[in-house]
Formats: C-alpha cells, structure tokens, sequence
C-alpha cells in the first residue's frame, strides 16, 4: 500500500435473519476508515436486507445458507469493484462486536506489520455470557490443536478479522460453512503471512444464535472446525 494514498477498506458482513440488529452495527462503523459496507443478506426471511440498505450497506444476495459462502459472494463482488479494495475486514452483523475496535484491528495492516488481523475475544473484554461454555472450550481446542499442528499460535477464530486484499485471494477460500475462519487461519500460516491478534471486547449478541444456540448447531460446527484442521494438515 502507497503511505500517501489512503487505502481501501471495504466491509464484508455475512447477515442470516438478523434484522433487528445489522443496522445499528452499519451505523457503528467508522466512516472515515471504510470506503464500502457489504451485508451479504444469507437467505433471511426477515427484513434483514431491507435494514442493512436503510443504514447505508450495499445489499447482496446469497440464497444459499452457509457463513462460507456469504463470505465468498462479498469477495466476489470486491473483486469486480472499480476500485480495487486494499483491505477486507470480515464482521457479523448480530452486534456481539464492536465495530468501533476496527480501528485497532485495521491498525497493523495499515502500518505494514501484518498481513491478517484477527480480533481476539480471548485477549479482549467479553462480557460474561456472550459466550457460551462450548464456544470457550472450542475455541481453546482448536488453537491448541493449530499450535500442535501447524506451530502456529492464535487465541481465538473469532469472525472480527481484517486482511489484506491481495492476501485474501492468494488464500483460494473455499469453505462454504463453519470451517471459514480457521481454513483463513491454517491457509494464512501455510503460506507463511505474518498474522497478528489483537484484543476487542464481546458482548452479549442480539438475538438468538443460529450455531451455539442449538445443538446441532454447535455440534455441526465443532466437526466442520476439527475436520478442517486435520485436512489442512
């Protein structure tokens, strides 16, 4: 990135059924670093979509359910922007993030230290019961299982993450469901980027969650995430 020219940062927000709390996350966003806000409405039947563009995002569509894929639609259409993006920052849109900490998870992008960022619950403020006992333990499995595998050390998958664009596409992302942030993670390590945790407060989200809110839900995802692991290995 040239130091005299202001970079691009788009938003990609993965958005299932989350009305009642994608705009005020929109909203919270500092406009003074982010050039585009993307809410991939995720199959909602809800008004989701109709939220997300009445707080200012560019809306679109993927009808097939799958965190993954969402991801991979937003990419998609920031590759076919005019202007190019320098950097992508992924963010959910249930309002359990605090959107004001993408200016330190950005920061050492923008300085030239890192190539991806991943906001950090475990290093950060999180306010008791936003998450639940299987996302602490899960979390603590799989980065220890990275640390053993791959000799690589997070503390957290959390979604709150900012990358470089050109890093992001040298990734090849692929997985369409749960196991998106830890492929991002093992790829990252894999290709030798220099990654970097930062801490950023968590709270309890809006709504109910669609993953650690059921049990198949939170089994479903502890296979996707272990499976994907031992795959990349």
């Amino acid at each position: 990135m040239n130091p005299a020219v202001p970079p691009v940062v788009v938003v990609i927000i993965p958005a299932f059924n989350e009305e009642n709390s994608v705009g005020q996350v929109i909203r919270e966003i500092p406009a003074s670093l982010v050039s585009e806000v993307i809410v991939v409405n995720n199959n909602s039947n809800d008004q989701t979509a109709v939220q997300a563009a009445a707080a200012g995002a560019t809306v679109l569509d993927e009808p097939v359910q799958g965190y993954g894929r969402a991801c991979l639609r937003g990419i998609a259409y920031a590759r076919n922007r005019q202007q190019k993006p320098d950097i992508v920052v992924f963010l959910d849109a249930d309002y359990s993030d605090y959107p004001a900490d993408m200016t330190e998870v950005v920061a050492p992008l923008l300085t030239g230290q890192a190539d991806l960022v991943v906001g950090s619950r475990a290093l950060g403020q999180r306010q008791r019961g936003s998450m639940t006992p299987q996302q602490v333990f899960g979390n603590w499995l799989a980065t220890r299982l990275m640390d053993w595998l791959y000799d690589v050390r997070f503390t957290d998958l959390g979604p709150f993450r900012a990358i470089r664009f050109d890093s992001l596409l040298a990734l090849d992302m692929r997985d369409q469901t749960y196991g998106w942030t830890v492929e991002m993670q093992l790829k990252a390590a894999k290709l030798g980027l220099r990654c970097q945790e930062v801490p950023v407060r968590y709270r309890r989200r809006i709504g109910h969650s669609k993953i650690s809110g059921t049990l198949k839900g939170t089994v479903l995802a502890g296979y996707k995430i272990l499976s994907t692991i031992f795959r990349y290995r």
